[in-house]
């Protein structure tokens, strides 16, 4: 596993997807910038500010993001043609999928990292106050662990996508309603604590300063281990989709003898 592991990190370096996840982090935080302009009486500090991105990756970005690349690069197997020559050793399709999602685990930690380093940068550009060595070592633990808490409450979609030939497209459709369905949870507390893509947040602590936020650390724990046996579900009952080409029929040309 760890040769496969350390393999499918090389193959990252010819993935230009990948700049797509980070323009996708960037974009979550100019996303976030716009809406500081919006004339409320809201006083934006630092930490106001750092919720905000990481409400944006939660219920608008980042279950997207991290569906769509994961997808790229579990299909690039069979769209480079290199799946059946990958079938041919003693590798099973799984094993090469739980190599892959690995991958995509470090992925989206290196995607928090760029996030914060995001909000990190927007911050000192505009000024808001509260800004400290504290505050941003909090911003980026909250911020790395929470993409990957998001990810693990996305990976049975990914999983489920790469059972179908071609499917990480729908994949990423299906990661970014289940994302945005995270604000209709938000609103509900019991909701909240096992819908996975706001028990991310309850792991994180998430505005546990506020007396209206209540968090139980015990249910959203219990939400991402489900949600992780169902991805394995899929991932060991799946089978690789390697593309058949069809043989071309030669026919038989019958050539007459003279007599």
């Amino acid at each position: 596993m760890f040769r496969m592991v350390k393999t499918e990190i090389w193959k990252l370096k010819r993935y230009h997807m990948i700049w797509a996840g980070v323009f996708l982090m960037l974009l979550s935080v100019v996303l976030t910038l716009f809406s500081t302009t919006a004339l409320d009486g809201t006083l934006w500090t630092f930490a106001f500010f750092t919720e905000q991105v990481i409400k944006n990756n939660a219920t608008t970005i980042f279950p997207m993001c991290i569906a769509l690349i994961a997808g790229y690069i579990i299909a690039r197997e069979g769209k480079d043609d290199t799946l059946k020559s990958i079938m041919t050793i003693p590798v099973p399709y799984s094993g090469l999928l739980c190599g892959k999602l690995l991958v995509c685990a470090l992925l989206s930690l290196f995607f928090g990292l760029v996030s914060a380093a995001f909000t990190v940068t927007a911050n000192l550009l505009m000024g808001f106050p509260g800004m400290s060595v504290t505050s941003v070592s909090q911003t980026f633990i909250q911020i790395i662990l929470n993409c990957l808490f998001l990810y693990i409450a996305v990976m049975p979609v990914i999983a489920f996508a790469a059972r179908i030939p071609n499917g990480h497209m729908l994949g990423t459709i299906i990661a970014f309603v289940y994302g945005y369905g995270g604000m209709f949870a938000s609103g509900n507390v019991t909701l909240a604590n096992v819908y996975p893509v706001t028990a991310s947040l309850g792991l994180i602590s998430y505005r546990s300063y506020d007396p209206a936020v209540h968090w139980n650390v015990l249910i959203c724990l219990i939400s991402m281990i489900v949600v992780l046996m169902i991805t394995a579900v899929f991932v060991f009952t799946a089978k690789g989709n390697v593309p058949v080409k069809a043989a071309k029929k030669h026919k038989k040309t019958i050539t007459k003898k003279g007599w």
